[in-house]
């Protein structure tokens, strides 16, 4: 028996009971968009999700194959009729058993969809005021660059940006260097050099953070470098946007006292919804 919100049932009353990823946090995911029924960016999510799962040590079933991905996602999307345009999550995690020893490396799977607005990417809000979240740090270690279910610093930082009125806060690692957003990856311009944290210091290993790195790398007399960030820096910057799969890039405007322009990230969202649309 358990005692479930003061309530006494079966302990098989809750599937949660011997669920690794939400007693231990012992899960990885991937969050995808797809637009007229094609994930975007599919090899990138996939390698990756195949990168998670063996730095954490799962086993990665034989079936387990791109194509098998892709067919999965796409089940769950067509079944609820997202086709057009939607976000998708899969989140894979080691099998019920042990503690923090399992009792084996096997793994499952749940994916679930949820409708999007807009086929295009766009600029969620004209105004986007951000500031640093520093009651907690991201280690520079491997495991901060993958996408596991432990996100208590993102949560906590989201709460904190809803109590002070900010639409988002930058993060910092233990070397009090600025890491990424809550959501996603950041990119700072400073003059001519186009800016983001290396994933050695602790950011996500973004897939949209690779395809605006490639991206960059074409608009001319733009010089594309990753290297450490210091909050000293923000207040110097001519540009500051936040990217990420889902929502594709968000330019910040304001920290603290600081207004920032929006010049390269809207040439970058427009490149980017035109190479989409070819694809």
């Amino acid at each position: 028996m358990i005692n479930f919100n003061g309530s006494i049932l079966s302990k098989d009353a809750n599937v949660l009971t011997q669920n690794r990823a939400f007693l231990y946090g012992d899960g990885v995911f991937e969050t995808v968009k797809i637009i007229n029924n094609k994930i975007l960016f599919l090899e990138d999510h996939y390698f990756r999700l195949m990168s998670s799962m063996r730095v954490v040590r799962m086993e990665i079933p034989m079936n387990f194959t791109m194509e098998y991905f892709e067919e999965q996602i796409l089940s769950v999307v067509n079944a609820n009729s997202l086709s057009a345009s939607s976000r998708a999550r899969i989140t894979v995690y080691r099998n019920d058993g042990g503690y923090y020893l399992p009792l084996d490396n096997t793994v499952s799977f749940l994916i679930n969809a949820v409708a999007l607005e807009n086929v295009s990417y766009s600029f969620e809000k004209q105004h986007y005021e951000v500031d640093l979240y520093k009651d907690f740090y991201i280690t520079k270690q491997l495991l901060s660059s993958i996408k596991s279910t432990n996100k208590i610093i993102n949560i906590t930082g989201s709460i904190f940006a809803d109590e002070n009125g900010l639409d988002n806060c930058l993060l910092l690692n233990d070397s009090k260097n600025v890491v990424e957003a809550l959501q996603g990856n950041i990119f700072m311009l400073l003059g001519t050099k186009l800016i983001t944290p290396p994933v050695s210091e602790g950011c996500l290993n973004g897939v949209m953070r690779k395809q605006i790195l490639n991206m960059a790398k074409k608009i001319e007399n733009l010089e594309i470098v990753e290297e450490v960030i210091s909050p000293f820096d923000l207040q110097k910057a001519d540009e500051l946007f936040i990217t990420n799969v889902i929502k594709g890039i968000q330019p910040i405007t304001q920290y603290r006292k600081k207004s920032f322009a929006t010049k390269v990230s809207t040439q970058l969202l427009e490149e980017l919804n035109e190479m989409i649309s070819a694809s």
